[in-house]
């Protein structure tokens, strides 16, 4: 069980109900006191609200879900009062929780979520595009940018002059994409999290036939020339069977390829399995056996000739080909289609991409901007100047054994900036610096510096920010204090409860010794069911049954010849456990089995062609009660909400709790 989420799964005991915020109270009345800690209305609705979403109030569910949170709060403070809450496991596992909690708070939420809506958008449509890139490094020199920077000028001045796109792209001094030479820069159609997000931009942004302005990605800078747009394809899945036929081949090889793959579709069309055609002819190892069966796909996953005649496919069933392709020739076969999703359906995965995307930085930088604005956080140009006047006496600043020195013992108790009156020094700079990690080492020394302050600013906001959460968000304090009352509780539950009846070997059989009506067999009987091959095989069970009983010796001399001749299977079965035992109970009951001469009761049907079922019916039990082993799990379980019961009532007679009804029934009120 996860620790965090056991009081959902506490709260989730209760009958759903409906949040209908309509109270007359203000939101910080308490509604109820608990050995000294109050808990207010807002909070306890918000509480009620996230673990009831689909009724509506009424006084009696509130009722009950206040008792069950008196519980649940009752023990927190148990939890508390021992010291549980100090301990330093219990900080570690809570800090590491607030670690994730805090992200989605420390981002621009509205940029995140206009960034989401514009990936939907983006991924409900195609673009084709090609592109020419001057190659540099992300890191790289000042001279070395230009140089790039001025290339790729000239090369967008040549096409903006008339000269063609592709020939540009080919030629001399031209892109720098290795696979120019093949494509001519071509990229095929694609849609959006297929490309990195600026060239993505680019792409969306620019008109059909327009080349781009330049844009500038971790690998460079490029131009774009965008030659169609179209509404998404959506998924699809399909299967295939391949002749294998290099792109290079001479034509007789050609030739012979082409016919093997066209007597492959003669014979699909004739009627013949795919899949067993698949296993026989396909040359593509890594499906063949699976009827030529692929994975889901969509655009940009396939060569494009594939692509194509996949989704051109549009019943299930479908056939298509033959298709060649760089690697031979194709038949296909549609498995089946996915639209696109709505987006509702996608949005939380789209979210997800985003964090993990290129994008997620947009939306930090953003909300650092943000609070250096709220915070007024503003680095001092003249100690930020002192400490590049310092860094640019250093050759290898911030390499092994190079830190940053230098600077004058009179500028380090300087306030480099202040974030919401905390005054960060000079100082306090070198001696973070010195023990980060520093980025981007082949700057000079004087951009390095500038560029560890912005970032030392920024993990200062954070970090203040971070502190501020719990104010500005009552959701997220409420949802650090599910995390720490949920860890606590599962902590003290284990303790006193769940681990305890599994080893309080002792108060367990006390404990199943004392209510033995509550561990009762139901009715039962005690059957054999033998399952013949046919009806001589049941005629020798039944003459050995009449004979000595004895059907083991029988099933054993048949096993050598004939191993699925007879099947046995005997046991204690109540209703509902055992099929052929139920139509005993039910023949029994309708008085169909009648014993014979030797008191022996039979029930025998065909199962299925000439298969014989027998049932022997050895005897009919009363309700007994169940030993100990026989029912462990079950008494370990009573047991457990035995002693949650009578710990209950302990912790409710040790901590005085008092509860604002009529705040409580307040929210009934329309």
């Amino acid at each position: 069980m996860k620790t965090s989420t056991f009081f959902l799964r506490l709260a989730g005991l209760v009958t759903a109900l409906t949040l209908v915020n309509a109270t007359v109270f203000a939101q910080d009345t308490d509604v109820l006191d608990i050995a000294g800690e109050r808990v207010s209305l807002a909070d306890f609705e918000h509480v009620f609200g996230k673990n009831n979403r689909d009724s509506v109030y009424t006084v009696e569910a509130l009722d009950e879900y206040m008792q069950l949170f008196i519980n649940f709060k009752l023990k927190v403070r148990e939890a508390e009062a021992l010291g549980m809450d100090t301990a330093e496991a219990f900080k570690k596992e809570l800090a590491g929780y607030r670690t994730q909690l805090a992200r989605p708070y420390l981002v621009d939420t509205e940029l995140l979520d206009a960034l989401v809506a514009e990936a939907f958008e983006r991924k409900n449509r195609e673009v084709r595009a090609s592109h020419i890139l001057v190659s540099v490094d992300a890191k790289g020199s000042p001279a070395d940018t230009l140089k790039a920077w001025n290339r790729i000028q000239g090369l967008r001045s040549r096409v903006a002059a008339g000269e063609d796109f592709e020939t540009v792209a080919r030629s001399k001094g031209g892109s720098e994409d290795p696979s120019v030479a093949s494509n001519g820069g071509d990229l095929g159609w694609f849609t959006a999290f297929q490309m990195v997000y600026p060239f993505e931009c680019a792409a969306f942004n620019t008109e059909v036939g327009d080349v781009s302005e330049v844009v500038r990605t971790r690998f460079g800078y490029h131009i774009l020339k965008v030659a169609g747009k179209r509404k998404a394809h959506g998924e699809v899945q399909v299967a295939h069977i391949m002749v294998r036929m290099p792109s290079d081949a001479p034509q007789d090889q050609v030739a012979n390829a082409e016919g093997r793959i066209q007597e492959v579709l003669r014979l699909l069309r004739s009627g013949e399995d795919f899949d067993a055609l698949a296993l026989k002819y396909s040359e593509d190892p890594s499906t063949a056996a699976k009827g030529g069966l692929l994975p889901w796909f969509g655009t940009g996953k396939m060569v494009e000739p594939f692509e194509e005649a996949a989704f051109s496919l549009e019943q299930v069933g479908d056939l298509a080909g033959p298709v060649r392709t760089n690697y031979g020739f194709h038949v296909l076969k549609l498995i089946d289609k996915k639209e696109l999703p709505s987006f509702e359906d996608s949005q939380r995965e789209l979210t997800k991409k985003v964090r993990r995307d290129s994008r997620a930085e947009i939306t930090k930088t953003s909300f650092v901007r943000g609070l250096q604005a709220e915070y007024g956080a503003k680095v001092s140009t003249r100690h930020r100047d002192a400490l590049v006047r310092a860094a640019s006496n250093l050759d290898s600043l911030f390499h092994a054994g190079h830190p940053l020195t230098g600077v004058k013992s009179s500028e380090l108790s300087r306030t480099l900036f202040n974030v919401a009156g905390q005054a960060h020094t000079v100082g306090d700079f070198v001696e973070w610096v010195n023990a980060s990690r520093v980025r981007n080492l082949d700057l000079p020394s004087s951009d390095k510096v500038k560029q560890e302050i912005d970032r030392y600013l920024e993990t200062m906001l954070l970090a203040h920010e971070d502190t501020q959460l719990e104010r500005k968000h009552s959701d997220f304090r409420l949802l650090m204090e599910e995390y720490h009352d949920g860890i606590l509780l599962f902590e003290l539950t284990d303790q006193n409860v769940w681990s305890r009846a599994v080893k309080d070997t002792a108060g367990l059989v006390a404990y199943h010794e004392a209510h033995p009506e509550d561990f009762m067999w139901d009715d039962r009987l005690d059957v054999a069911i033998y399952t013949c091959e046919d009806a001589d095989i049941a005629k020798k069970v039944r003459k050995a049954l009449r004979k000595s009983g004895d059907v083991e010796t029988l099933r054993r001399e048949l096993i050598a010849e004939r191993p699925l001749a007879l099947r046995a299977e005997t046991g204690m079965f109540s209703q509902g456990e055992n099929e052929w035992a139920d139509r005993a109970f039910t023949a029994l009951s309708d008085r169909a089995l009648v014993a014979d001469k030797k008191g022996m009761l039979m029930l025998e049907t065909s199962e299925g062609g000439s298969q014989i079922i027998l049932v022997e019916v050895k005897a009919q039990l009363a309700p007994t009660p169940k030993a100990l082993d026989e029912c462990r799990g079950q008494a370990i379980a009573a047991y457990q909400d035995h002693l949650e019961q009578a710990w209950i009532e302990e912790l409710r007679m040790k901590y005085p709790h008092d509860i604002n009804r009529e705040a409580l029934y307040s929210l009934v009120r329309k």
